[in-house]
């Protein structure tokens, strides 16, 4: 038996990177997949591996910042699927402004629209369904910048911290009905949205990160299957650190 037998996922930004990775293990382990991103031919690539393994999954185009298409998402995935059962908010963005150097305020709300507006949407529309099914999991993927200072990332961290307490906040309004609300919080992942910067970077990732290796999408998306399923029953409001060691100095 799979972990997410019987389960419906909704997991935005998933045409690459974690969420790509979490949308194939998910469906490895039983749920069926709705693969959310504004990147449609990456996207239905990976949901075409998905169905060439025999799992469940459609590909859906979504801007997280629009509740049009957040309203249009959930309603598809009912109408497919039935029900809602697992909402992984995954998808954004990444920033390097600065306090500095001054704030682009456009700039600033963009990052606020995709990375906290994006999830506080995703909760607002899938959590009645999760109601109607009886019990729910969320997990919103924040950050090491949602809870250490990343110098450089003032619009980044700001809205990752903003999803962390949001998310603890969620976990105790819905805890009685049985939906658990968590976050996730990856260090440095080797991704495509961390890509032009990594190598760059590589001499400072290296001081703070404590093992000898960097992480990869799956060693994110293992932890989020973990709160999805219902090995975590007990857990809600809590913060999964996956980052290497980062925050443990």
């Amino acid at each position: 038996m799979g972990r997410l037998d019987n389960k419906v996922a909704i997991i935005t930004g998933a045409a690459n990177g974690m969420g790509a990775a979490e949308a194939k293990l998910f469906s490895r382990e039983g749920a069926k997949v709705v693969a959310t991103d504004l990147k449609a031919e990456a996207l239905q690539e990976v949901v075409q591996e998905i169905l060439n393994e025999g799992g469940e999954a459609m590909a859906l185009a979504h801007n997280v910042a629009s509740e049009e298409d957040w309203k249009a998402v959930v309603r598809q995935t009912v109408e497919k699927y039935g029900k809602v059962d697992i909402l992984v908010n995954n998808a954004g963005i990444a920033s390097t402004m600065t306090l500095a150097s001054g704030i682009d305020m456009e700039k600033w709300d963009q990052v606020m629209s995709i990375n906290l507006n994006g999830c506080v949407l995703g909760m607002k529309h899938a959590i009645p369904e999760m109601e109607k099914a009886g019990a729910g999991s969320v997990i919103n993927i924040s950050s090491i910048g949602g809870i250490v200072g990343m110098a450089g990332s003032s619009a980044y961290t700001a809205a990752k911290g903003a999803l962390r307490s949001l998310s603890k906040a969620a976990a105790v309004e819905f805890a009685k009905k049985s939906i658990r609300v968590n976050s996730v919080h990856p260090g440095i992942i080797e991704t495509p949205m961390t890509a032009p910067s990594f190598q760059e970077a590589l001499p400072f990732y290296k001081t703070f990160t404590q093992l000898p290796y960097f992480g990869n999408p799956e060693d994110v998306a293992y932890g989020v299957l973990f709160l999805a399923s219902d090995e975590s029953r007990f857990m809600t409001g809590a913060e999964l650190v996956i980052d290497g060691g980062w925050t443990a100095l």
